[in-house]
C-alpha cells in the first residue's frame, strides 16, 4: 500500500464524490499506518463516515473512530455528536457524561441540545432540562448561541413556557433567538390559539426592541403562518405592507411568497393570493401546492386542476401533497368524475404513490356525491389497511344521505376498531358510539340507539360537547401593528 502525506488524505476525505465504501476504508487505513493522528483528519473522517451512508453500521464505525483515539479529544466528540443521527447523538452524549472524560465547551452543548430537540421525547426532555442545569453553573448562558439552542430544544419538545423564561433572562438577543421563541410558540400543538397570540405579541415586541434587532425572512414565515391559522387578514395585511418597505419585493423570496399565498387564500382573499402568486418570479412545489389548497378552500376546483398543467409545464413535479389539495378540490367542487381521473393518473402518469389520505379524499369526494356502495367498494379494494378515518368518512356520508343498512355495517366496523378499555387507558372517543347511534335514530330504531348509549356508559365513553367559534378584530391582537 503507497503511503499518502497528510495533506492529501485530507484533500481526499473532503471529496464529495467519494462514495464507494472501500474508498472510504482505504484512506482510513492510511490514516492508521501513517500514524496520522490530526484531530482534523479525524474529524472529517467521521463526518463522512456520518454523511456518507452507503452500507451498514456507518455510524457506529464512526463512533469507533472516536474512541480509538487516545487521548479521547473534544474536538472530536463535538464532530461526532454533530453529526451522528439525533438519537445515536444523545446516547452518545449521555454515556461520556457519565463518565466525566472530558471538560464539555459550548459548542458541545450546542449541538447536544440541538439532538434532544431533533430527537423529541420524555428522555430527551429530561436530558435537555439537565444539559440547561450544567451551562448555568458553568456560566454558559450568556452565550447567545447556547441560550437560543435551549430555546430551540425547549419548542420542540413542547414545552415553550420554560423556552419563554430562557428567552426573558437572556441579556442579548439576536434575531435567531426572536425566531426560535416565535417558532417555539407557532409549533405548539396544546393551546395552540393561545400560542399564536403570543408568537404575534412577541413579534410586536421584536418590532419596538431597543437592540435594534430586526426581522428576517424567517420571522416573516413564522408570523403570516400564524395569520393564516387564525385567520386574521387584517394583521397579516399589515405584515405584508411591513416586508413591502423593508424588504425590497418579498415576492421574489420563494417562501415569504409562498406564505404570502398561503395567508391570503386561507383567510378567505383569494384575489390576493393569485396576485402574489402571478408576481412571483420562482415558484416551487410548494407554492404551487399552496395556491392550489387556496383554491379548494374556495371551492375553485376546475382551476385547481388547471394548475396541476401549468405545473408541469414549468417544470416542477407535484408531490403527495399537492394531490391531497387537489382532491379537496374536487370534493368541495363535487367533480367526482376529475377527481376519480386523477387519481388514476397519480402513479401512472405522475409517478406518486397514493397514501391513505388519498384514499380518504376518495372515499370523500364518492361519499359526498352520495356513491356510497362504491365508496364501500373502493374502501375493500385498497392495498393498505382501511383506517378509522376512511370508515368514518363513509359513515358520515351514510347519514346525510339516509343509507341506514350500510351505516349500520360501517358503525359496527369502526366499533371493532376502538382501543380496548383499560384502567390506566380510557382512550375510545365518543364520535364513532354517537354517528352509529344517529344512523339508528334516523331510521327510528330506539332499542338500538339505547343499546349503543349503554356500550358509551360501559366503556366509560363521554361526548364531548360541541362548540362555536366567533372570530373578532380585537384592540388587543393588533395593537402595536397599525
Amino acid at each position: 500500500m503507497l503511503s499518502l502525506p497528510g495533506h492529501r488524505c485530507f484533500a481526499l476525505l473532503k471529496l464529495k464524490a467519494i462514495t464507494n465504501p472501500s474508498h472510504i476504508k482505504q484512506i482510513h487505513a492510511q490514516l492508521i499506518t501513517n500514524a496520522l493522528k490530526s484531530p482534523p483528519l479525524y474529524a472529517q473522517l467521521i463526518q463522512l463516515y456520518c454523511t456518507k451512508k452507503t452500507f451498514p453500521q456507518s455510524t457506529k464505525i464512526a463512533r469507533f473512530v472516536f474512541t480509538h483515539f487516545d487521548p479521547p479529544n473534544l474536538f472530536l466528540f463535538n464532530t461526532l455528536i454533530r453529526c451522528t443521527p439525533p438519537q445515536d447523538s444523545v446516547l452518545v452524549f449521555a454515556n461520556w457524561v457519565s463518565k466525566g472524560l472530558l471538560t464539555f465547551d459550548d459548542f458541545t452543548y450546542v449541538f447536544a441540545l440541538g439532538s434532544c430537540a431533533r430527537f423529541c421525547s420524555l428522555s430527551t426532555l429530561w436530558l435537555g432540562r439537565q444539559i440547561h442545569v450544567h451551562v448555568t453553573k458553568r456560566g454558559l448562558m450568556f452565550n447567545v448561541l447556547v441560550a437560543t439552542t435551549l430555546i430551540h430544544f425547549y419548542g420542540s419538545n413542547k414545552d415553550i413556557s420554560s423556552g419563554k423564561k430562557v428567552f426573558d433572562q437572556m441579556p442579548m438577543r439576536s434575531s435567531a433567538t426572536w425566531n426560535a421563541v416565535i417558532n417555539g410558540y407557532c409549533s405548539q400543538s396544546k393551546k395552540a390559539k393561545d400560542c399564536a397570540f403570543n408568537a404575534l405579541v412577541l413579534f410586536r415586541d421584536m418590532l419596538v426592541d431597543v437592540s435594534g434587532v430586526k426581522p428576517t425572512d424567517t420571522t416573516m414565515v413564522c408570523v403570516l403562518s400564524v395569520s393564516s391559522r387564525l385567520g386574521l387578514l387584517e394583521f397579516g395585511a399589515c405584515v405584508h405592507g411591513y416586508m413591502e418597505k423593508t424588504f425590497y419585493m418579498p415576492e421574489n423570496d420563494v417562501f415569504i411568497g409562498t406564505a404570502l399565498v398561503d395567508m391570503y387564500s386561507k383567510c378567505g382573499c383569494l384575489d390576493g393570493a393569485l396576485l402574489i402568486f402571478s408576481r412571483m418570479r420562482e415558484k416551487n412545489v410548494l407554492t404551487w401546492t399552496a395556491m392550489a389548497t387556496g383554491m379548494a378552500i374556495h371551492g375553485k376546483g376546475n382551476q385547481a386542476i388547471r394548475l396541476l398543467d401549468s405545473m408541469r409545464d414549468c417544470g416542477v413535479k407535484p408531490n403527495a401533497v399537492t394531490f391531497t389539495s387537489l382532491f379537496a378540490a374536487c370534493c368541495h367542487a363535487g367533480l367526482v368524475e376529475e377527481g376519480l381521473h386523477l387519481f388514476d393518473n397519480m402513479k401512472s402518469k405522475w409517478g406518486v404513490e397514493p397514501h391513505i389520505q388519498h384514499y380518504s379524499c376518495i372515499v370523500d369526494l364518492l361519499g359526498r356525491a352520495g356513491h356510497l356502495e362504491e365508496a364501500y367498494n373502493f374502501i375493500m379494494g385498497i392495498p393498505i389497511k382501511p383506517d378509522a378515518i376512511l370508515w368514518r368518512s363513509l359513515l358520515s356520508a351514510c347519514n346525510v344521505h339516509g343509507d341506514v343498512a350500510l351505516g349500520e355495517k360501517v358503525g359496527k366496523i369502526l366499533l371493532q376498531l376502538q382501543p380496548e378499555v383499560t384502567f390506566v387507558d380510557v382512550a375510545c372517543t365518543s364520535e364513532d358510539f354517537v354517528a352509529l347511534s344517529n344512523i339508528y335514530a334516523l331510521a327510528e330504531r330506539w332499542p338500538d340507539v339505547e343499546s349503543v348509549r349503554k356500550q358509551m356508559k360501559v366503556k366509560r365513553v363521554e361526548t364531548e360537547p360541541g362548540s362555536s367559534i366567533l372570530q373578532t378584530t380585537t384592540h388587543y391582537t393588533l395593537d402595536g401593528f397599525r
